[in-house]
């Protein structure tokens, strides 16, 4: 009983942990801030482009597809408790057809698989040029968790060290609101326990 009780205590302090960890400021972010974030080495697919740095102000990183998502309305929740289930389950398929649907057709499908450091901040990963500090890349990633998610990121050039033939480069994430800064942690913890998990094998 003690020891459950104690198991129950440090998993709540983690909790409160992580809690307070996502509510930090995104306005905040720096170099040095990245730093906080849990970082994991590992492979996701990947494509990035430069953009214009006056954009930079304008940009926000999304989900792929949900400009389309938005423009379909639920279906109603009626009063009767069978046919109120029944709809949700149509909606929750229809939403995976749509999904899937737009990850084929933004080219999610057919996306490099590259090795990264990635964390809620920011990633490094190799680049075929070299970018200049303050450079603006579009970075589009599946991140395969129990359901994957395909992004839409958008990252400021912090770091480029050129390792022949190609350049490492570092990027802190911006235009990223909570709940995106919160998929990209949750792939990182998910990411780290299936390596421990490994490890253990």
């Amino acid at each position: 009983m003690a020891l459950g009780l104690h198991v129950a205590y440090c998993y709540l302090k983690i909790y409160i942990c992580i809690g307070v960890f996502f509510m930090s400021d995104n306005n905040n972010q720096n170099i040095n801030d990245l730093r906080e974030y849990s970082r994991v080495d590992t492979y996701i697919p990947l494509e990035y482009k430069l953009i214009d740095a006056k954009q930079k102000q304008f940009v926000r990183a999304r989900l792929a597809g949900e400009s389309i998502l938005a423009e379909f309305k639920s279906l109603p929740n009626p009063d009767d408790q069978i046919i109120s289930e029944w709809l949700r389950t149509i909606n929750a398929k229809l939403d995976e057809v749509i999904r899937m649907m737009t990850i084929h057709h933004e080219g999610f499908d057919c996306l490099n698989m590259t090795k990264v450091n990635i964390s809620g901040g920011g990633l490094s990963f190799n680049t075929c040029k070299s970018y200049s500090p303050g450079d603006i890349l579009e970075i589009k990633v599946m991140l395969s968790m129990q359901k994957p998610v395909a992004l839409f990121l958008y990252g400021e050039a912090m770091k480029i060290a050129e390792i022949h033939p190609e350049y490492d480069t570092s990027v802190h994430f911006i235009g990223i609101d909570d709940f995106i800064r919160d998929a990209v942690i949750r792939f990182v913890f998910e990411t780290e326990r299936e390596i421990l998990r490994e490890k253990r094998r």
